[in-house]
């Protein structure tokens, strides 16, 4: 197994996240009697009172499960300022000394669930412990916390920093998004179907919808998030990521770097934003004040911590095209937001109609067929088709083929921590970041950014519990589009749409 050496122990990240993915697969059996957490934060405290927060994270006080001991009984504590010599020498004692514990063999994680100002200052220090050098039956690792950087130079040097002391297959860019069980499905839905793969093209795709919508507002990120915004929180990682999975040429084998060239490639062939094209196909928004469910919620620029004048986007709605072969003219829409109406993330494929419908002349309710890759909260597959209403009248109705996969109490998909943590053990990259997709991805988001700085929006533009701003339906309505609704459920939409 190995070591994890968590930087940031007693952050929110380690707390919602990290903890509770640790202790199921404990439970599962993924980690062994060789596994051991060193968890390094300023705050002084001792290995019991860092025990007491695990247990707090993952609801474990009362001690009630019998493992809990066990697991429990390996996570360590070092109160550490890393500025400070005499605190590299102690976390290089402290690491030496539980490696010899453990019999971790010199197998090292370091995770850095850090702000972003402090990656490159503790990969640095990490090289000046000499512990970034694995003994020859052992390997060292460090996962990097999204954001990875703020713009393509900041990421350049954050990167520069990171290989003078790891090589790129040492290096883990976390995003979440991939761990997430069906985004890893996509290459399943498509690859392992002869279904979709033959029309999983131009000729048969009208336009691809992929949305992450939130509720809830900036919460305790503001200092974060006024930096960041929407279009670097989100689109720049997860939405462009959902979309490579999408759009990419199939890899000749099911192979890590062979993946990732085909993402890459996609990355490559997206059309660029010009001033023009941001004006016309770039979208965003920030909340105003309004009402999530029955409750009143305040405007981003009155919630805590942030300007009161700000200027940072809550919502991004925008227009890719994949300028190849196989996606030549296909829009791919996507679109993120805090505050909205519904909380949920999907990918919605949407095929052509027929060139001659025998159908249509006779039945206006006739619907294009649609694939729906339902991410969260709803776990699945929806696909729509067109099928005859019982009776006798000859009337064309939408029906759907809806597939669940978290509505049975009895399947407990693992969270997508759990996944990508094992991908690390395992030394898996494949769900990872590779160097040249962040630069990609940053380099088109980078255009965005500087054709805004020349615009000045007007916000608040839509208040808090609606889908956003009224242009974001726009970009669709242009084109004879909407955007497709989350949370759709065979048993209730479709009914009600074939009804009216």
């Amino acid at each position: 197994m190995a070591l994890f050496v968590l930087f940031g122990s007693t952050g929110d990240l380690a707390q919602r996240k990290l903890y509770p993915a640790l202790w199921s697969m404990w439970q599962k059996g993924q980690l062994d009697d060789t596994f051991a957490m060193l968890g390094v934060a300023r705050k002084a405290q001792e290995d019991a009172a860092f025990r007491h927060q695990v247990a707090q994270a993952i609801g474990m006080e009362d001690n009630a499960d019998p493992s809990w001991a066990s697991f429990s009984q390996r996570f360590f504590y070092l109160s550490a300022d890393l500025t400070q010599q005499a605190s590299i020498q102690a976390l290089r004692d402290r690491i030496l000394t539980l490696e010899e514990s453990f019999h971790t063999q010199g197998r090292r994680i370091f995770y850095l669930a850090i702000a972003p100002a402090l990656f490159a200052p503790v990969v640095q220090q990490i090289r000046t412990t000499g512990l970034h050098q694995a003994p020859s039956d052992g390997f060292c690792r460090v996962v990097i916390e999204k954001p990875f950087g703020y713009d393509l130079a900041s990421a350049t040097d954050l990167n520069q920093t990171l290989r003078e002391v790891f090589d790129e297959p040492q290096i883990y860019r976390i995003d979440h998004y991939l761990g997430k069980e069906m985004v890893q499905n996509t290459t399943a839905i498509r690859f392992a179907n002869g279904l979709f793969e033959p029309l999983w093209n131009r000729h048969y795709v009208d336009n691809v919808q992929i949305t992450v919508a939130e509720s809830v507002g900036v919460e305790d990120r503001a200092s974060y998030y006024e930096k960041a915004g929407a279009l670097r929180d989100m689109v720049q990682n997860h939405l462009l990521q959902m979309l490579t999975l999408i759009a990419m040429e199939p890899p000749a084998h099911l192979q890590t770097e062979e993946i990732r060239d085909e993402k890459v490639k996609v990355l490559r062939a997206l059309r660029s934003f010009d001033r023009g094209r941001v004006t016309r196909e770039v979208v965003r928004g920030q909340y105003g004040p309004g009402r999530i469910g029955d409750k009143e919620v305040v405007g981003y620029r009155q919630e805590q911590g942030v300007d009161p004048a700000s200027m940072t986007e809550t919502f991004v709605a925008l227009t890719f095209y994949v300028d190849n072969e196989r996606w030549a003219g296909v829009p791919f829409y996507a679109r993120t937001g805090k505050r909205l109406k519904e909380q949920g993330a999907q990918i919605v494929v949407t095929f052509r109609p027929l060139a001659h419908p025998l159908y249509k002349p006779r039945d206006a309710n006739l619907a294009e067929n649609r694939l729906v890759i339902r991410i969260q909260p709803i776990e699945g597959i929806y696909l729509e088709i067109n099928s005859k209403q019982p009776g006798q009248e000859e009337r064309i109705v939408p029906v759907a083929l809806d597939y669940c996969q978290n509505c049975d109490p009895l399947v407990n998909t693992p969270q997508a921590y759990e996944t990508l943590i094992l991908d690390v053990l395992q030394g898996d990259p494949t769900r990872f970041t590779r160097w040249d997709e962040a630069a990609l991805s940053w380099s088109l988001i980078d255009t965005i950014e500087e054709a805004w700085q020349a615009q000045t929006p007007f916000y608040p533009n839509y208040a808090a519990g609606s889908l956003g701003p009224a242009e974001a339906d726009l970009l669709l309505e242009s084109g004879g589009r909407r955007w497709w609704p989350l949370n759709t459920r065979a048993d209730v939409d479709l009914f009600v749409r074939s009804a009216s």
